[in-house]
């Protein structure tokens, strides 16, 4: 097992079955000790968060899996805290993709003149570049394609996928008595340009509210395995 990548909440080890190894780490983003998972670097350490981050992600993969939408998740070893992961390559530098349920967050800061706090929205799928320097700037599937950084075919499947996949999380919170108003995710692609979820599914990459109030991380982890 060789060590090929070291992450800020991850380390990434290449398999001798061709598969990869993530390794979830106690690390956290954040500042000055607070927990922050929209921060670019690790600001504190929280004894189990890799354990309860792969638990959550293994439980969405699985799930996700069994509903036939392709994804690079083998299996997990939560003994170890450790995830296999089928080989993929990322679009571009970097892409994340983001479900919209509600107008909250960036979409509300950039459009709040044309819409309420809180609006139910349909699954609004929106697409950024990950670059800290220039703020994670939006593009559309028109930029993608223009850029070379997929096509229009592979930009319609990150779409339909993502909306699958949203649904399917929103209705496990909503049996925990929790709504989702946005959840961020990764996409690459395999040696046939097929496209395929990847990263984690994890409390941090999600907003979540119960009867109305926000749910930090950490707690909404809690819930969710109570």
């Amino acid at each position: 097992m060789k060590l090929v990548y070291t992450g800020k909440t991850k380390n990434v080890y290449a398999l001798e079955n061709g598969n990869y190894l993530l390794r979830f780490k106690d690390d956290c983003t954040g500042r000055d000790g607070v927990f922050d998972p929209g921060e670019n670097s690790v600001g504190l350490t929280i004894d189990g968060v890799g354990d309860v981050n792969l638990r959550m992600s293994a439980y969405f993969f699985e799930k996700i899996n069994a509903a036939g939408i392709r994804t690079h998740y083998v299996r997990a070893n939560l003994a170890d805290t450790t995830m296999e992961v089928l080989p993929a390559k990322v679009f571009g530098k970097g892409l994340e993709v983001i479900c919209r349920l509600r107008a909250v967050g960036s979409f509300l800061r950039r459009y709040g003149e044309y819409i309420p706090e809180g609006a139910p929205l349909p699954a609004y799928v929106e697409t950024t570049f990950k670059n800290d320097d220039k703020g994670d700037p939006l593009v559309t599937e028109d930029g993608l394609a223009v850029l070379g950084v997929m096509t229009h075919e592979q930009y319609a499947a990150i779409r339909s996928m993502t909306q699958r996949i949203t649904q399917i999380v929103a209705d496990e919170l909503k049996q925990k008595g929790l709504e989702l108003y946005d959840i961020k995710f990764e996409y690459g692609y395999d040696k046939d340009g097929k496209v395929m979820l990847i990263d984690e599914i994890a409390s941090g990459n999600m907003r979540v509210y119960k009867d109305g109030k926000y749910i930090d991380p950490m707690t909404l982890s809690e819930l969710f395995f109570a």
